[in-house]
């Protein structure tokens, strides 16, 4: 079975769009998503542009529907698709419970509001080495200490979490989690607490956006983001995408899921690369591919070969 994973925020680098295929289909993707959106989308991939939360959160998803829209083409089509946080915008048009459009016109109302709740002093930190639980700990230390809350935002795997808050609480997180043994502690490039109750208001808003935008029984797996559990119904995945920005991101849940329901080829879409090495790292039985690694001429004949040979 073949199952696709689409990265979040941070995974962005300078050119990633310049980056993908030249082929018709990417072309047509592309122009779809400026004539959609009212702006060229290549401009949206320099340094300067992915300093803001709405450039890099529509461009992520324009990368992504460009990949499955380009396998699509060579007749591969995913059996399962889950993405991390706004990955799962082009999880959902993946499966076909949203179509492109729509996901970028929510996607873009998703990153303004994100944006305009904290537009700067706020951010994430990536820990690798610590648990869940120990994690949990040192958060209410400094809530104890009179520093500012932290919060859980992605359990990407069991030692690998990372956390939301003010930049000022992220500093001295990082510091109590390096001195209690974590192998590595890092600011991400992201400039919003994502995945947390600071953006409850925001999510709200969102809620109410989404209302009007058409959702669909997704036509294969959809591993939605909030219970790391496949969602069947438009509703369900409706809720799950207007809501993840405010909620823990289970992801090593929805990755144990795939596996457990038949994934053998998981592969991931660019920019990215983090979500295939967790899947090598926790599962180095399963075949993992993230199509960034590979020259762009080569994702098609790649992806296949790679299929029959997990048995796929």
């Amino acid at each position: 079975m073949l199952a696709y994973q689409f990265p979040g925020q941070g995974a962005q680098s300078a050119g990633f769009l310049h980056r993908l295929p030249q082929h018709d289909v990417v072309n047509a993707t592309l122009d779809e998503a400026s004539q959609t959106l009212g702006i060229d989308v290549l401009t949206l991939d320099t340094s300067e542009a992915l300093r803001s939360t709405v450039a890099v959160q529509v461009g992520l998803v324009v990368a992504g529907v460009a990949m499955v829209r380009l396998l699509a083409d060579a007749q591969l089509t995913p059996d399962m698709s889950a993405g991390l946080s706004v990955g799962a915008y082009a999880a959902a048009v993946s499966c076909g419970a949203l179509e492109f459009a729509d996901a970028l016109h929510m996607v873009r109302k998703r990153a303004e509001l994100m944006e305009a709740a904290y537009p700067t002093g706020y951010g994430l930190a990536a820990i690798s080495g610590l648990t869940e639980r120990q994690l949990e700990m040192l958060a209410a230390r400094q809530i104890q200490d009179g520093l500012p809350p932290v919060y859980i935002g992605n359990v990407n795997a069991p030692r690998q979490i990372v956390m939301a808050g003010s930049d000022a609480a992220l500093d001295r997180l990082i510091e109590r989690a390096l001195a209690a043994g974590a192998r590595k502690a890092t600011r991400l490039a992201v400039s919003v607490p994502s995945h947390c109750e600071l953006l409850a208001d925001a999510a709200a808003k969102l809620i109410d956006y989404a209302r009007d935008v058409p959702f669909r029984s997704p036509r294969g797996i959809y591993v939605g983001n909030r219970g790391g559990r496949p969602l069947h119904t438009a509703e369900a995945i409706r809720d799950d995408l207007a809501t993840n920005m405010r909620h823990t991101v289970r992801w090593f849940d929805a990755l144990t899921v795939m596996l457990e329901m038949g994934a053998q080829l998981v592969v991931e879409a660019p920019p990215g690369q983090v979500l295939t090495d967790i899947v090598r790292e926790q599962w180095p039985q399963t075949t993992a591919l993230a199509l960034s690694s590979i020259a762009p001429d080569r994702w098609t004949a790649t992806v296949r070969r790679r299929l029959v040979a997990s048995g796929g």
